[in-house]
């Protein structure tokens, strides 16, 4: 199996702005050590064209995983956008129309694809403001709809939200977005899996889901987020990690990318992590996959 030197884990934002204070990166080095934030460029926090950078420079070879939807759901209709005739083949497929319908909004943001007359269609926006397809016909949920991966991941005990879903806290469709335009403008510098094969060397990219890390981290209940470095440490501890410095509270986005840097650790010489059930060929192709999900 793959062996990597570093772990880097990003706990991704998709709100609008130059800097997002909910952009936390954590790195993990393979011969051990406790993981470590890594500080943005400016106080203000990360711009998301400085992660981009991060992540296209890295040296080392590096598993990276991204908290956000590296697709939407393709399998259940056929099609990620049904009815609409510029609906995309695959995943590099959507990435691209994103982005290009994004091209006049700064920063990586979304907006000019949520806000684009057959695009808005499909998402849940708000109160009282959902696309008339954001439901297949005949659906027997309002949750919206999910990819074959996410289905995984609720069987193992955690509740991702569609990506089509733009409402509530727990939401990561704008966060998925503009992951979307970064990862289309990496332009295939960095594999990522299992959109592409894994790379017998070098860096590769992954979705990650922090909650899953969490639950190995010994994290119970429906709440996975961690705002203590109490909290923080004993998950650590149960991943084999040596502790992080600090006491009392610590925002909820520092400490989900520095479990998560230290779960990709722990978790990544698993050889069923990258061989899931449901994985097939047309599945990587289209939905891709989030990593840990059986």
């Amino acid at each position: 199996m793959r062996r990597f030197a570093q772990f880097l884990a990003v706990d991704w934002s998709g709100a609008k702005g130059p800097r997002q204070k909910g952009i936390a990166v954590a790195l993990a080095k393979a011969d051990g050590g406790p993981p470590a934030l890594l500080a943005p460029p400016d106080p203000k926090g990360w711009a998301r064209g400085e992660v981009l950078a991060l992540i296209g420079a890295l040296k080392l070879p590096t598993l990276v995983g991204l908290d956000l939807g590296i697709s939407l759901p393709f399998h259940d209709a056929g099609a990620f956008f049904p009815g609409w005739d510029a609906s995309p083949a695959d995943t590099r497929g959507l990435w691209a129309l994103i982005d290009r319908l994004c091209a006049g909004h700064p920063h990586l943001e979304a907006g000019g694809f949520l806000t684009h007359p057959e695009a808005a269609r499909y998402f849940r926006h708000g109160a009282g403001a959902t696309g008339d397809r954001f439901l297949l016909p005949g659906a027997t949920s309002r949750e919206g709809r999910f990819r074959i991966a996410e289905a995984a991941q609720r069987q193992q005990g955690v509740r991702p939200v569609s990506n089509f879903n733009l409402v509530g806290a727990a939401q990561v469709g704008k966060s998925s977005l503009t992951g979307m335009r970064m990862l289309h403008r990496l332009g295939g510098l960095v594999p990522v899996w299992p959109v592409d094969p894994l790379p017998d060397e070098g860096s590769v990219i992954t979705e990650i889901y922090t909650s899953m890390a969490a639950r190995l981290g010994g994290v119970t209940g429906t709440a996975t987020k961690l705002r203590s470095y109490e909290g923080l440490n004993d998950a650590l501890d149960a991943l084999g990690s040596p502790p992080v410095t600090g006491a009392g509270s610590i925002g909820d986005h520092a400490s989900d990318a520095l479990l998560t840097a230290a779960w990709l650790r722990r978790v990544h010489t698993a050889r069923d992590l990258w061989h899931p059930e449901g994985l097939t060929p047309e599945v990587a192709r289209t939905e891709g996959w989030t990593f840990g999900a059986l």
